[in-house]
């Protein structure tokens, strides 16, 4: 996940960024524009008087005519025949304009030297420029305190522009921290700020806000009534099949299906009650033998597989007891089960209760690996689904169970053929 900035401080760091930025340019460009124009006139000027120096002495080549030049400039006239007189470096320039250096005394002396070159005289006027480039070491030094300083205003400007601009949204965060304890009714943020980009926000959060509540409103009360509704009338079905139940003269085959009716009144009850936990996000508690509700999940999906060659066994350690109420293990087992036993065309479904898991091995086409990570997912069937009926809903909700109580599930193919669906009660099984 990519890095970002709070918002205030990319507001400070625009700030800095752009007052460093533009006296930066600033102090180049008077660098820049000093030393040209300097070069440009001192170079034209002693060019010049380099140029006058030497026709003044080609006119004029007596010793005592004397040329008048400013007291910060030095002039000699050599003939090439005398050129060994001049200093070792000067020799070979050509003429123009040259930036010299020489250390005198322990100092380093600066000097533009001007040479005039003709077949029968050369002409040397040398200019100290020690006095402008010690003034261009104070304007840089100048000039990189002066980007300090409004580097360093920048930054204190954008601390202050940043609290006032963020001040606002951080109120609306406060008040949006203050209304997360779970009221029924939020107070509206809107009338709290101005009518600018915050205060849509505001009001596009309250009428978020609205929405969102009616619809937890739906949600609770349709969770009430489901409650309410369905487990009452399934109360009464189980209650009129025990009766049933209990007459001496029904004959067997009645006594089958009113088995059934009420196996199925029972299932309706513990979905009922499971559903109603997800939809609520909480957990039920309870000390429920694992063992069982295997055995009972057994028996009725042995009801439900009608004339199939399919064996249900069951087998295991027993006094394995888990913290959840018996209809929220029911159910997930229940899928399961019934999930092996759908696509198990002969064979046996074997469930096995470990001390921290329940396994369950089946004897039908298996599974590939892409299934096996996918089939949890809501709505997705498998390669293997063919003409099955069903919506890919259960595996998704035995996913959600688990992620409720903190248990694992996760299926497999075996080596053997078939698949193993296995049910952990710890997290970090696998």
């Amino acid at each position: 996940m990519q890095y970002r900035h709070r918002l205030r401080s990319r507001i400070i760091i625009s700030f800095l960024l752009l007052g460093t930025g533009l006296t930066s340019l600033f102090a180049v460009a008077t660098m820049v524009m000093r030393a040209k124009f300097e070069d440009d006139l001192v170079g034209s000027w002693l060019r010049r008087e380099a140029c006058n120096f030497v026709e003044f002495k080609q006119e004029h080549p007596e010793p005592d005519a004397q040329f008048r030049f400013s007291k910060q400039i030095e002039a000699w006239v050599v003939r090439p025949s005398t050129a060994y007189r001049l200093p070792f470096g000067w020799k070979d320039l050509d003429t123009g304009v040259h930036d010299l250096f020489e250390d005198q005394d322990g100092k380093r002396q600066y000097y533009k030297l001007a040479v005039q070159r003709t077949p029968d005289m050369w002409g040397y006027l040398r200019y100290d420029y020690t006095q402008e480039v010690l003034s261009q070491r104070n304007l840089v030094i100048a000039l990189v305190i002066a980007v300090l300083a409004f580097s360093a205003l920048a930054w204190l400007i954008g601390i202050w522009s940043s609290r006032r601009v963020m001040r606002p949204v951080s109120d609306l965060a406060t008040r949006l921290r203050a209304f997360a304890g779970g009221q029924t009714q939020p107070e509206p943020l809107a009338p709290y700020f101005v009518d600018d980009e915050v205060g849509e926000l505001a009001q596009a959060l309250d009428d978020y806000s609205d929405r969102l509540t009616a619809l937890i409103r739906r949600d609770r009360e349709f969770n009430a009534d489901v409650s309410h509704e369905l487990r009452t009338p399934l109360a009464v079905i189980r209650g009129a099949t025990e009766l049933m139940l209990g007459q001496p003269d029904i004959n067997d085959r009645t006594r089958l299906r009113l088995q059934r009716i009420e196996r199925a009144a029972q299932q309706c009850a513990d979905l009922t009650s499971a559903l109603l936990m997800l939809s609520r996000n909480e957990r039920g508690t309870g000390a429920t033998d694992v063992l069982k509700v295997a055995s009972q999940v057994a028996e009725a999906n042995r009801a439900n597989i009608g004339g199939k060659p399919v064996v249900i066994e069951v087998e295991g350690e027993d006094g394995v007891l888990v913290d959840a109420p018996d209809s929220v293990l029911a159910v997930a087992m229940g899928n399961l089960v019934g999930n092996a036993c759908k696509y198990t065309a002969e064979g046996e479904v074997r469930v096995r209760v470990l001390k921290d898991r329940v396994q369950i091995d089946d004897t039908g086409p298996g599974i590939s690996q892409e299934d096996a990570e996918r089939l949890f997912e809501r709505g997705y069937r498998g390669s293997s689904a063919g003409a099955s009926k069903g919506a890919g809903i259960g595996l998704a909700i035995v996913q959600r169970l688990c992620e409720l109580y903190g248990w694992r599930v996760w299926l497999e193919p075996r080596d053997e053929g078939g698949a193993r669906a296995t049910l952990a009660f710890s997290a970090r099984a696998r």
